[in-house]
């Protein structure tokens, strides 16, 4: 079941789902995770007993920061980044503990359907292609296996790009404010900053689900528990207690011999 993670409000935008799996069984059945399908075969590095897949939409607002921190030189975004990501996850796991796990494709690659993306609706005559936002600040273009369906062989952040027209060259002002290779390559990163910050908020939102959830049904239990025995205070001290039930006197009429 795909359960949608409420972001605080500052993360307006962000659409964040996740799905909770037993590494076997992902592996056996492959799965579907909103525009991803995962193929039977999959590989999880580690794989954990228990692991959450996280499924990310940037949406119009935040997408624009791996455009702008990436080299997309002579390209164009056109849909928001989509993101795979996985997580060990189980309930006595702590946030501090949990660590990423790496999602490979078996001997199908994993697709990922753009055709829902709001903004490939204004791409009109013009054939997207893939973009693949790598962690070491690449972007890696390929032809999409057919329209608005990309692939990939592993876990990251995906979208589609259309070729841009040429820029004009540039101005000496322009060539003096030219970023420097050390700039660019902190730029680079800070897609992967966002993504490693958004996994964080994640993990503590499903963490403070789950917890609650446990917590309700120890509350159910319990109620359940005391509804079948009355449990009263004794002093400070809450102790079970059996419902008194008075036997009705009943006379006998009849004579006794002496």
């Amino acid at each position: 079941m795909v359960h949608t993670v409420h972001l605080p409000a500052n993360f307006s935008g962000i659409k964040v789902d996740a799905v909770r799996f037993r590494c076997g069984s992902l592996r056996r059945y492959g799965a579907q995770v909103k525009e991803f399908h995962l193929g039977i075969g999959v590989t999880l590095q580690p794989c954990a007993e228990r692991l959450v897949v996280i499924r990310q939409n940037l949406d119009l607002n935040w997408s624009p920061i791996y455009y702008a921190n990436y080299d997309l030189s002579g390209y164009q975004l056109v849909s928001p980044i989509l993101g795979l990501l996985a997580y060990n996850f189980g309930s006595d796991v702590n946030v501090s503990d949990s660590f990423e796990i790496g999602i490979h494709a078996g001997e199908k690659p994993i697709t990922i359907d753009f055709s829902n993306a709001s903004t490939t609706a204004n791409v009109s005559g013009v054939r997207p292609l893939c973009a693949s936002f790598e962690n070491d600040g690449r972007v890696i273009i390929k032809v999409p296996e057919s329209l608005f369906v990309c692939v990939a062989k592993r876990h990251g952040h995906y979208g589609l790009v259309i070729k841009s027209p040429p820029a004009p060259p540039p101005s000496m002002q322009m060539i003096k404010r030219k970023i420097s290779l050390w700039k660019v390559v902190v730029g680079s990163s800070v897609g992967t900053a966002l993504g490693v910050f958004l996994l964080g908020m994640l993990f503590v939102a499903m963490f403070v689900q789950v917890k609650k959830k446990a917590r309700m049904e120890e509350m159910e239990r319990r109620a359940y528990e005391e509804e079948a025995l009355q449990v009263s205070m004794v002093g400070h001290v809450r102790a079970p207690t059996a419902t008194v039930t008075r036997t009705t006197p009943i006379i006998e009429h009849g004579i006794i011999s002496e």
